[in-house]
């Protein structure tokens, strides 16, 4: 078989993810897409004009995506299934993402890639590999390097050795309802799927330029003062254009593109249930829950003023299996509303 770079960023290589039996992955899916259709009749009574809330979850200040089918309804104490995969919780120290590929390489593949989605956090530790290869540096200082550019300076690595300071301490309930202190990990073995830290202003800082950066020919250069952005306009709206046979089982409306979630613009009759554009992720790490939600200003051609325009929400939790998403989606429409009401 061949895998491609874009199977893996979209999720449709056949790669495991910290499941290795695959009649476990397909019950779970199964039963994940029976309690989707039961509360289906209960969010078409809350999405309505000026009321809707697309149903996402779980999150990550880990850049982690795992486990946010199954927390949509967690409550406190509330064991999620997701978190009892033992490789959630290795402690091996990986010196490279190459090294770190022992852990499934051998694993046969769940289907043939391209055939079906399945999100797969070793799927983006290939991906990373293959950035190592092609950049001709650890993909670890080619990340570092990238977040400077950015002006990202708080986020770095998830190293336990390292003294990193204002680094918050991670929670999780135990069996009997209790808050206990997350239990120690090692996550070199996934940098790119839930191995970096972070703060709520650095994850802005990266929205914007990924928001600037879409919207950044979309804009009449004034006396060309307007400056590139650090992706080309073509390369985000990639990123953010749903990919076929993909799914977004915590959001009904959103399909899965490249390494987002995203909802397209819809509205099917007039005075009915408008459906906005945003692109957004969400993520579990063990002890820690996120989420990052950008919700672009619909702009005219040859829109005025200067982009980033639009909405962008960022939550980071120091608790796992805590519901995020949809948290963020109010918040993003509250302050659109009230942009447009200005």
């Amino acid at each position: 078989v061949t895998i491609t770079t874009r199977l893996l960023v979209s999720h449709l290589s056949g790669i495991r993810h910290y499941e290795k039996d695959i009649a476990k992955v397909k019950e779970e899916k199964e039963k994940a897409n029976r309690a989707l259709k039961s509360t289906k009749p209960h969010q078409d009574k809350e999405q309505r004009e000026g009321k809707g809330i697309e149903k996402t979850d779980s999150a990550k200040p880990r850049k982690e995506h795992d486990g946010e089918t199954r927390s949509r309804n967690s409550k406190p104490g509330k064991r999620d299934k997701e978190f009892e995969q033992e490789e959630y919780y290795l402690k091996e120290k990986f010196e490279s993402v190459i090294e770190s590929l022992k852990i499934f390489k051998n694993d046969p593949l769940f289907f043939k890639p391209g055939d079906q989605f399945l999100y797969s956090t070793y799927g983006f530790t290939l991906l990373s590999a293959v950035v190592e290869r092609a950049a001709g540096q650890k993909f670890t200082d080619y990340m570092l390097k990238m977040f400077r550019d950015l002006d990202m300076l708080s986020t770095v690595l998830d190293d336990n050795e390292a003294m990193i300071y204002n680094r918050a301490r991670c929670y999780v309930y135990n069996k009997k309802g209790r808050l206990v202190n997350a239990p120690y990990v090692d996550n070199s073995y996934k940098w790119a799927g839930g191995g970096f830290l972070s703060s709520v202003g650095d994850l802005l800082k990266f929205g914007n330029a990924l928001l600037y950066s879409y919207q950044a020919g979309q804009f009449k250069s004034s006396a060309g003062k307007l400056l590139p952005g650090y992706l080309k306009p073509g390369t985000v709206s990639m990123m953010w254009t749903p990919v076929p046979k993909t799914e977004v089982s915590w959001d009904r409306d959103g399909k899965y593109a490249m390494a987002w979630a995203v909802v397209e613009k819809q509205q099917q009759c007039g005075c009915c249930r408008q459906q906005r554009h945003y692109a957004s992720h969400t993520g579990g790490a063990v002890g820690a829950s996120s989420v990052l939600l950008i919700l672009p200003e619909e702009l005219g051609p040859g829109a005025g003023g200067a982009p980033p325009r639009g909405v962008i929400v960022t939550i980071v939790c120091n608790m796992q299996s805590v519901s995020l998403n949809s948290t963020a989606l109010k918040i993003a429409r509250e302050f659109d509303r009230e942009k447009r009401a200005q």
